[in-house]
């Protein structure tokens, strides 16, 4: 004879996988997330193998007064269109219409002030609204390293040495690895694949309580030989069933993913195993089971359907707000961290990526902290359905 609650379970994934709209919602987070990132993380490689300034179109108004620095902007590979004068008003409906990233006009005494050796006049025009500002920075650049190279020839030409302009000279070394400058980036990320374990079981969770509630479904169940304890058992592992599932599915994915871009053009790495990778994937399980018992209790709480998707909804986001205001606090990380949902796998999976070694304690505690808060979470739903008020909704 099958176990009350293994009979509850099976009903509910089999309610679970009727509803269309569960499945589709698993089969989007399961393929969004980790098909997003990789369009995102795609197309900065392809920024990075294109030629250096490619794509940076430049208007320059009276460009014939300096030929040296209109050769440098175009062996930087610049697009320079020399037009002819314009007066402000044109100047900015240029710039309105995005059609170049600035435009730099010389004075009309620019060759005069230069051959005389006093500063001669740019105006870089360009509009700081728009989305051309890294570009634009690169021009500024340009225009910087020209008037280092130009001071420099006239100190020579004075039989001075460029070099006293320079009277400390910094090296930079950089001890970062590939793998720990991955990890930065991919921080942010990896709590944006910890979010679908609260979505994937939402759907279920709402139905199988309140949903059951106001069909009038759940009084039948309750008639029936069996226990709270067995009934909220079945449902919670039914929810968070689909929820482990789901991101698993999910994190798999994204490490297939991360694992065939040409990551190293960007100058990081994703050396991640697969063996490391489904270990990673079973401490997650725990804050799953935790996502469902707590969405389920949410939702008995409430009193109709509606009232429990805007309850759970509200209170899903609570785990991910220490992942905001931790950083804003400027709080040293330590030990501390994993005991803290969310942000511990978050940590877990960074220091993954990293290539370091995570202790036996850290581990237990991701893992152990979830856990515990589930089980609180099922004898809260538990004495919540042995209410008689509960069941007729009173």
């Amino acid at each position: 004879m099958k176990p009350k609650f293994l009979i509850v379970y099976l009903k509910e994934i089999k309610e679970a996988l009727r509803d269309r709209r569960t499945l589709t919602m698993l089969a989007m987070f399961v393929l969004m997330y980790p098909m997003l990132v990789g369009f995102l993380l795609q197309k900065q490689i392809s920024e990075t193998l294109k030629p250096k300034n490619e794509g940076i179109s430049l208007t320059v108004i009276h460009g014939q007064q300096a030929p040296t620095l209109m050769g440098l902007l175009a062996q930087r590979n610049m697009n320079v269109k020399d037009s002819g004068p314009l007066d402000d008003a044109a100047i900015s409906e240029l710039l309105s219409r995005r059609e170049t990233v600035a435009v730099l006009k010389l004075h009309e005494k620019y060759g005069e002030q230069y051959a005389s050796m006093r500063p001669a006049q740019l105006e870089l025009w360009y509009d700081s609204a728009s989305d051309n500002n890294g570009k634009r920075q690169k021009v500024e650049d340009v225009l910087r390293e020209y008037s280092n190279t130009v001071a420099g020839a006239r100190l020579l030409a004075h039989g001075v040495s460029p070099v006293i302009l320079q009277p400390v000279r910094v090296q930079r070394y950089d001890t970062a690895t590939n793998a720990s400058r991955s990890a930065t980036m991919f921080k942010s990320l990896l709590a944006m694949f910890l979010l679908p374990a609260f979505i994937f079981c939402i759907s279920t969770a709402i139905d199988a309580t309140a949903g059951e509630r106001e069909r009038r479904s759940l009084e039948v169940l309750i008639a029936q030989p069996t226990g709270p304890g067995a009934i909220i058992g079945g449902k919670w592992l039914a929810a968070a069933s689909l929820s482990v599932i789901g991101l698993a599915l999910e994190l798999g994915l994204a490490h297939v993913v991360l694992k065939t871009l040409a990551l190293e053009e960007l100058g990081m790495s994703w050396r991640v195993s697969e063996l490391t990778m489904a270990g990673a994937i079973l401490v997650c399980i725990p804050l799953c089971l935790m996502a469902a018992s707590l969405q389920i209790v949410m939702a008995m709480n409430a009193k109709t359907f509606k009232e429990a998707q805007t309850t759970v909804s509200l209170v899903t986001l609570v785990p991910f707000l220490p992942l905001f205001v931790v950083p804003m606090l400027n709080l040293p990380p330590g030990l501390w961290q994993y005991a803290v949902p969310v942000m511990a796998n978050q940590s877990l999976l960074t220091e993954l990526a990293k290539g370091s070694e995570v202790g036996l304690l850290p581990v237990v505690l991701t893992a152990g902290v979830p856990l515990l808060l589930s089980l609180l979470c099922y004898g809260l739903a538990v004495w919540r359905l042995r209410s008689e008020k509960y069941v007729l909704s009173v």
